[in-house]
């Protein structure tokens, strides 16, 4: 089922109903896996991930309802994460690659993806409980269809586009929070939290575009450009903490140095480029956005989209 709510419904159908096929293209995909377990792996914590950021957007009208789930969900990304993360990593070199400068630079990040494909072959190797991991996952996610029938939202006029205005208030002030810490001491956790908020901001966007399909989609588009940026920026921050946690697998300290040094010059790059484009895609007040919200919403409920009055 697509990532929308559909505006003119009722809410919380609306809520089920889009995390109800979430959770089904979950285990289809864990299930059925038509380009491998890992990659099915993948696309499963995609979709808990559009999972807590639907729950967080309406979850100031169901706090319980949000609390359990969402560490139902962090706990199912978290068993299926170790392989992941450890592929992540090659992918990271990659993309460095087609950065490279100079041949030494581009010989550098061939033989770092060599040594990463064997530790994450090796990462691979002992995860030799993964399938009985993906079953118990897999019977998370049914629970979680079950605990849908339990949520509770407003159902009185007008209340259920006040709580996704709230919610994406909420979201929008979380970003220029983010937004003005990076502008200050610029800390990779402050350039974390931008993209945790850009993302969830591309999310709704996707989520609320029936609202304003045109305006939605040019919106999407921007942010989903900067969840790209700050997604490559925080690889190369995971992949420079692993010179702490494990740096004897690079070599000797002039290998290392020159790495980071490559790693540095292209982050600080992803940097400058994501907050011009952090600054352009959360250039309105969060609290503008959030009446506009508001309005459409009540506006659909009026004209009955869904063919209701």
């Amino acid at each position: 089922m697509p990532y929308r709510i559909e505006p003119g419904r009722d809410l919380a159908n609306e809520v089920r109903a889009v995390a109800t096929g979430q959770f089904e293209d979950a285990i289809e995909a864990l299930e059925k896996r038509p380009e491998g377990l890992h990659e099915a792996i993948h696309e499963a914590r995609k979709k808990f991930k559009r999972l807590r950021n639907l729950y967080r957007l309406i979850g100031s009208s169901a706090k319980t309802f949000r609390r359990s789930e969402n560490q139902r969900l962090r706990d199912c990304a978290r068993t299926l994460s170790r392989v992941r993360d450890a592929t992540a990593l090659i992918e990271t070199v990659a993309h460095l690659s087609a950065h490279a400068i100079t041949d030494d630079e581009a010989q550098t990040l061939a033989t770092v993806r060599e040594v990463l494909e064997r530790r994450r072959d090796e990462i691979a190797a002992t995860e030799t409980d993964l399938e009985g991991k993906v079953a118990a996952v897999i019977a998370e996610c049914r629970k979680g269809i079950d605990a849908l029938g339990k949520l509770k939202l407003p159902s009185k006029q007008g209340h259920g586009g006040q709580l996704l205005a709230k919610g994406w208030r909420q979201g929008l002030e979380r970003a220029r929070e983010a937004l003005e810490a990076c502008k200050g001491d610029g800390h990779g956790e402050a350039y974390h939290d931008l993209r945790k908020a850009a993302q969830a901001y591309w999310m709704n966007l996707s989520l609320m575009q029936p609202l304003w399909p045109s305006a939605f989609a040019a919106k999407r588009d921007a942010a989903k450009r900067l969840v790209d940026l700050l997604g490559h920026e925080h690889d190369l921050t995971i992949l420079a903490g692993l010179f702490d946690e494990e740096a004897e697998i690079f070599g000797d300290g002039q290998g290392q140095s020159f790495l980071l040094a490559i790693i540095i010059r292209h982050q600080q790059e992803l940097r400058r480029q994501a907050l011009t484009l952090a600054g352009e895609v959360f250039a309105d007040h969060p609290r503008r956005e959030a009446q506009i919200i508001a309005c459409l919403w009540a506006e659909a409920k009026a004209v009955g989209r869904d063919g209701r009055n």
